[in-house]
């Protein structure tokens, strides 16, 4: 079976589209990072590397550091889609990523979409 579009793409390709999407609901991009951060155990250096290096979403997810534990309590749908219902684990991980980055740009609290 040939591998979905997104894992090919390279993560540096999507990431300004997280970055406006935050802005134009005046949130910033120091708050995706965080948001990154949270879910994949990269440090802001480690992000640029990956960025500049141009790495898929495969090898971005694949390579992250320690990925959260608590991502398992994010729920809800996106891409009408339930999150919590993916059964393709990296698919998983980065509907995870889209899901929080929408929450973001709804307005919600960091502590709620970091779930604290």
């Amino acid at each position: 079976m040939a591998k979905h579009r997104i894992y090919t793409m390279t993560f540096a390709s999507v990431y300004p589209h997280y970055v406006n999407k935050a802005e134009r609901k005046n949130r910033t991009k120091e708050e995706v990072d965080e948001i990154i951060t949270w879910l994949t155990g990269y440090s802001q250096e480690e992000i640029e590397a990956q960025i500049e290096n141009k790495v898929t979403f495969e090898s971005f997810f694949a390579e992250a550091p320690k990925m959260n534990d608590s991502r398992s309590l994010i729920k809800g749908v996106i891409c009408g889609v339930r999150v919590e219902d993916i059964e393709d684990p990296l698919m998983q991980e980065i509907r995870y990523l889209d899901k929080l980055i929408d929450e973001l740009a709804k307005g919600k609290a960091m502590e709620k979409i970091l779930r604290k």
